[in-house]
């Protein structure tokens, strides 16, 4: 599986909000194309995607034509399915999963008149290549915030789908604000080893209920480990995991993370549409509106909803970063002094837990 494999070195090939070459001319119409690692109905990651693309044709009515596929195994598969888009007339096409890096950058190679973006990944090897990704680590504070104060057993739970930087910085973000809040909070994490399975996803959440976990974030795609928390019938809460999902609001979803991605979408199709596109990276976050907290249900006791929403707010108005030091890496070694915050690099390359955090990130 391609997308577990990140050297800390990755982020030297980041250069954010970085500009390139503008395609100055316009064009009357476009075809927009999507690559989908999963099901358009997985509720969660795919779902969202989808969602943005509809506000494309939304944006732009008969000026744009949709075309996507779903289910697209990281690989081989996923350099064929490019090809094949590139020659069937796609002006622009978004592959939405970190593991079609590699095939992203090798199909826009061969097609250099076709316009790529690649989620969540770092290379760029050629100017008709973009990257776009989101601070989910700035929601996950959030969302550790309502676990350290909600959690009775002390003890929280994180599904993690692969071992990539994008998903350790998660835990991390989830288990600091757990534990500022809540000094005797315990971590667990099970690793999937999937982004869509929800038989895998189910079983990973019965493994952390059944060590005494009565609270459950999750980095995989579907609505399983709600669905296992709604069996505890009150016990367990947890939290929408790139959707809303809203299904679960009455019963173990107390928020959720949003990925917004429909105004880069639009943004970027237009800039194709008027002439002005670009090469860039971008990495937004809950300031930039592609990292949403959805509704913190009443479940959630008020004093302790303002406290999450407050943290949400700081972060928007860049006064908080939530890897603001001293912060300790798992081994005790010091990594942020008192008052420093982390760069962008150390993020993207993050391949380390903090103290306190228990077990080995899989190799």
């Amino acid at each position: 599986m391609k997308r577990r494999t990140l050297l800390a070195t990755a982020a030297l090939g980041l250069g954010l909000a970085m500009g390139g070459s503008a395609f100055a001319q316009g064009m009357e119409k476009v075809k927009a194309c999507f690559v989908y690692v999963g099901p358009i109905g997985d509720g969660g990651w795919t779902f969202q995607h989808h969602q943005g693309a509809l506000d494309v044709q939304k944006a732009f009515g008969d000026k744009v034509e949709l075309q996507w596929q779903e289910n697209v195994p990281e690989g081989a598969d996923a350099e064929r399915v490019l090809t094949q888009m590139a020659l069937g007339g796609c002006n622009i096409i978004f592959t939405t999963s970190f593991g079609y890096m590699d095939a992203t950058n090798a199909v826009a190679a061969k097609f250099p008149d076709v316009k790529f973006e690649h989620a969540t990944g770092f290379k760029r090897d050629h100017a008709n290549v973009s990257t776009y990704n989101a601070r989910f680590y700035e929601g996950r504070a959030v969302q550790g915030t309502i676990a350290g104060r909600m959690t009775k057993s002390n003890k929280i739970g994180y599904i993690g789908s692969f071992p990539i930087p994008e998903v350790i910085m998660g835990i991390n973000s989830y288990y600091l604000h757990a534990k500022k809040v809540n000094p005797d909070v315990q971590l667990s994490v099970v690793w999937a080893f999937t982004w869509f399975d929800p038989a895998k996803e189910a079983d990973a959440a019965k493994a952390l209920i059944d060590q005494g976990v009565d609270v459950i974030a999750s980095h995989t795609d579907s609505t399983a480990p709600l669905a296992e928390a709604a069996k505890t019938e009150g016990k367990v809460i947890g939290f929408g995991q790139a959707s809303d999902m809203a299904e679960y609001k009455d019963g173990p979803r107390v928020s959720s993370i949003i990925d917004n991605w429909g105004p880069y979408y639009v943004e970027r199709v237009g800039a194709l549409l008027d002439g002005s596109y670009a090469q860039k990276d971008t990495w937004a976050g809950i300031a930039g509106g592609e990292v949403l907290i959805g509704e913190i249900t009443a479940a959630v006791p008020a004093e302790v909803k303002a406290e999450a929403e407050a943290l949400r707010d700081a972060i928007a108005a860049g006064t908080y970063h939530p890897f603001t030091g001293p912060i300790k890496k798992q081994d005790g070694s010091d990594w942020l002094a008192e008052g420093a915050t982390a760069p962008d690099g150390d993020l993207l390359g993050m391949m380390f837990y903090v103290e306190g955090v228990v077990g080995d990130i899989p190799q």
